[in-house]
């Protein structure tokens, strides 16, 4: 297989209609976005999204990686599975942890 069949067989994204709802409810996403990996999926219509960011700290002048974890609505139309890489975005808040939708699977 050479390189342009293989630039050829990207994977297609899955994006979320524009419109979410939410037990019947549309859901305006804006705010913050991060692209993470689902780490859990165990749940009904919610995953687990992990990421990692860099944090400096100005006494040992050096770089920690830290990791962020958030819990996220995933749609039916989305449909995001354990290992996925996703791009999340900040919504109203939907329940007492989750203020985030997966809008779309990048990988």
């Amino acid at each position: 297989m050479t390189k342009k069949e293989k630039s050829n067989e990207k994977k297609e994204k899955v994006k979320a209609p524009a419109s979410v709802t939410v037990a019947g409810r549309p859901v305006r996403l804006r705010g913050r976005t991060f692209v993470g990996v689902v780490v859990s999926d165990k749940m009904t219509k919610t995953v687990t999204v992990e990421w990692e960011r860099r944090l400096y700290v100005p006494k040992y002048e050096r770089y920690f990686i830290r990791k962020s974890r958030v819990k996220a609505h995933n749609p039916e139309e989305v449909g995001a599975k354990l290992g996925d890489k996703v791009r999340i975005q900040e919504s109203r808040p939907l329940s007492k942890t989750k203020k985030f939708v997966v809008t779309e699977i990048i990988a």
